[in-house]
Formats: C-alpha cells, structure tokens, sequence
C-alpha cells in the first residue's frame, strides 16, 4: 500500500475555486493510476475524477466535467485536483486513491489500494 496525504481543502464561496493536492509516499509512484473521490454527509463515497499512471489519460464524473481538472507530477510524486466553479453541492470530504497497475482507469472506490485521510471541502452559498 502507498501513503497517501492529501491537502489543500477549505471553505470558499459558491463560484470559487480550490486546488487539492496529494502526495505519494512510494518509490514507483508512475505504476499507479490515481483517482479522487468524495463523499458528503449522509452520502455514499462517489468517484470524481482519475488520471492514468503517465498522465495522458484521464476521466471525469459528469457532475464536474469542465469545472474541475486532475493532473499528476511523477518527477514530485503528486497529484492534484484543480476545482473551478465550485458549487455548494460539491460540498464533501475529497479523498486521493492509488490503484497498483499500469491499466485502463477505474471509477469504482473497490478498485483502489491506497487512501488518504480526507481533505473537507465546503462551497457555501
């Protein structure tokens, strides 16, 4: 498993953006594909967004296609979820996630090894 520690999380206004990073504490950080997810109260964990281990691809939840962008730096071991546009339904607690294997993106949470411990993110309104 991989140590995963996210930051960046906040409070900011409806219309606002944020910038989660994370980083990975493993020596073969480029095996792993790496995904986002978030889960707000009363809510189930919901994929958001993933970027395959060298970067050139990646995939959107619909709910934030084209407000928020997932990159990775594999020289640092990091990756980040840029989020624009924020609404106060993207209100939740974001979550980084590893996936050991240099293979198609997964959007479903079982497929991922390795977790961070949560970064809240509330949009008020």
């Amino acid at each position: 498993q991989v140590r995963l520690v996210e930051s960046g999380g906040g409070l900011v206004q409806a219309g606002g953006s944020l910038r989660l990073s994370c980083a990975a504490f493993t020596r073969t950080f480029s095996n792993y594909n790496m995904g986002w997810f978030r889960q707000a109260p009363g809510k189930e964990r919901e994929f958001v967004a993933a970027v395959s281990w060298g970067g050139s691809s990646t995939l959107y939840a619909d709910s934030v296609k084209g407000r928020f962008t997932i990159s990775r730096d594999n020289a640092k071991n990091m990756v980040y979820l840029q989020m624009n546009s924020l609404k106060p339904e993207d209100t939740a607690v974001y979550y980084c996630a590893a996936d050991l294997g240099r293979r198609a993106i997964r959007v479903t949470d079982s497929a991922y090894e390795s977790w961070g411990q949560g970064s809240q993110v509330t949009v008020s309104s």
